[in-house]
């Protein structure tokens, strides 16, 4: 698969939607199509993506598969989303959501695209880098925080790297059930 390896040296996916509530870009699995989509043309590839629902354990995961079909072989990636209840959300929604996380990550392994700190689009500006806001009680901020922790969708860890947490405010964050 030596088209494989053009494919994945060629593909270049930027990070250009920004999440308002962290305060970060990302690129999104239709990002990664968009930008694919020439490139397997070009080499005469065919992708395919496919979902299943599995359970591992005590969880429900979306398992996605990207799979690549390029002179006359295939290659195949999985990745995995829970598939967890979000306050707000329809199962629709969640199963909606679960689906493009794990898509993007099948597509991430396939293509070699780098989701880590390390990649140079992930690098926050350098405006960013100056001393953090103070998350206090009773602030607008402080209030979405608690709802974001309590539907599960913010850890205290991610709140930590946009905000300054005084103990009293990170131990009310924490005991959020």
């Amino acid at each position: 698969m030596k088209n494989l390896v053009n494919i994945q040296n060629e593909l270049k996916v930027p990070k250009g939607n920004l999440n308002k509530f962290g305060n970060y870009k990302y690129r999104s699995a239709e990002d990664i199509l968009e930008a694919v989509k020439p490139i397997l043309l070009k080499y005469g590839a065919t992708l395919t993506l496919t979902d299943d629902i599995v359970s591992i354990g005590n969880k429900i995961f979306c398992k996605a598969t990207a799979t690549l079909m390029l002179d006359s072989e295939s290659v195949l990636c999985n990745g995995f989303a829970e598939t967890s209840e979000h306050k707000g959300m329809s199962a629709e929604q969640t199963t909606g959501t679960a689906s493009s996380y794990s898509r993007k990550y099948a597509l991430n392994g396939l293509f070699l695209i780098d989701e880590t700190e390390s990649d140079a689009d992930s690098q926050k500006p350098i405006e960013q880098t100056k001393k953090l806001p103070e998350l206090k009680f009773e602030t607008p901020q402080y209030k979405q925080t608690y709802e974001k922790i309590l539907a599960g969708t913010v850890t205290i860890e991610k709140v930590k790297e946009f905000y300054t947490l005084s103990s009293e405010v990170e131990n009310a964050l924490k005991s959020i059930k």
